[in-house]
Formats: C-alpha cells, sequence, structure tokens
C-alpha cells in the first residue's frame, strides 16, 4: 500500500517521534563529554545510554510493525480476478466500508469507517488472475495502535473469507 504526503507523515509519526528521542538521548550523551566532575558525567551518560536504547528500539519496533501492515498479503484462489473482485466489492458493501477507488477485475479501495470522528481504516485489494492481495492499514488521522492493527487484521480477513467462500456474487452495481 502506497501512502503519500501528509497521511506518510502522520501515519510514520510514532516512528519519527521515537527517532527524535533516541537524537535527544545522543545528544545528552555527548553533552556529557563536557562535564567536569566524572559523576555527573557518568549519570549523564548512563541515562542518556539507557534512553537511547529504549527509544531507538521502540523507534524499530514501530517502523517494522508498520512497513508490514504496508505490506500486501497474497492468497491464490481457484476463481479469475472478475469473479473475486465481485466478491470482495459485495462484501465491501455489505460491511458498510467506503469504496474510494475501483477498477474492475484489477482493483478496490476503500474505507472502513471506525467512528464519526475518524476518517476510517483504509483497506486495498489487487486482484491479478485468481490471485488477490490485500493491505490494510489503520486511520492515519488517529495513529498507530493496537487496536487499530487488530480491526485491519479483520478487514483483511474479511476479504480472505470472501474470496474464500465469500458471499453470493453481487450482480449489479
Amino acid at each position: 500500500m502506497e501512502l503519500r504526503g501528509v497521511d506518510r507523515a502522520r501515519y510514520f509519526a510514532p516512528t519519527a517521534i521515537s527517532g527524535y528521542l533516541a537524537l535527544l538521548c545522543l545528544a545528552l550523551i555527548v553533552t556529557s563529554a563536557f562535564l567536569t566532575r566524572l559523576n555527573d558525567a557518568l549519570a549523564l551518560t548512563a541515562a542518556g545510554a539507557f534512553g537511547l536504547l529504549l527509544s531507538g528500539s521502540l523507534g524499530l519496533l514501530f517502523w517494522r510493525a508498520q512497513r508490514r501492515d504496508l505490506e500486501f498479503l497474497a492468497v491464490s484462489t481457484t476463481r479469475d480476478a472478475t469473479q473475486n473482485f465481485s466478491r470482495v466489492r459485495a462484501a465491501a458493501v455489505a460491511a458498510g466500508w467506503t469504496i474510494t477507488a475501483e477498477r474492475e477485475a484489477a482493483s478496490l479501495e476503500a474505507v472502513a469507517a471506525v467512528s464519526r470522528f475518524a476518517a476510517g481504516d483504509r483497506v486495498a485489494v489487487h486482484f491479478d488472475g485468481s490471485e488477490v492481495e490485500v493491505a490494510s492499514i489503520c486511520d492515519p488521522g488517529t495513529g498507530f495502535s493496537l487496536v487499530g492493527r487488530e480491526r485491519c487484521r479483520g478487514h483483511r480477513q474479511l476479504v480472505l473469507t470472501a474470496v474464500a467462500s465469500g458471499p453470493p456474487e453481487a450482480t449489479g452495481r
């Protein structure tokens, strides 16, 4: 899934904040070299090293999880792209998703509303022959969260269920 501009910046904000904190901790370590009292320098270096390790690890954890969520999960089916598209579109409409873009038998992008105050989680599905690829991320405006990641797993599962057994195919739009 591709994010651009402001959405990309908002989605990766937790990673950026963790990186910023790691840089502040690094600045503490560098500053400690200029202290004249050894006890103060050691205490500041230890605090900076601990903060650098903690915020750096947290930033890496966020970055890996966010990058993984942007990747497409592929599944092979016994149906062609047109049938898979019809099944996924019918499931998306039944789930109340707002379809934001679609190309017949090629791709479908939707927003799954989560509350009145948020734009919604994003779901992208690509169809290539009998293969279906799906990715879902939590609303970039609300930020990265474990609850959002769980909801997105549910969105991906809805698509996978639709192409595995799925609801009856929709005959029209």
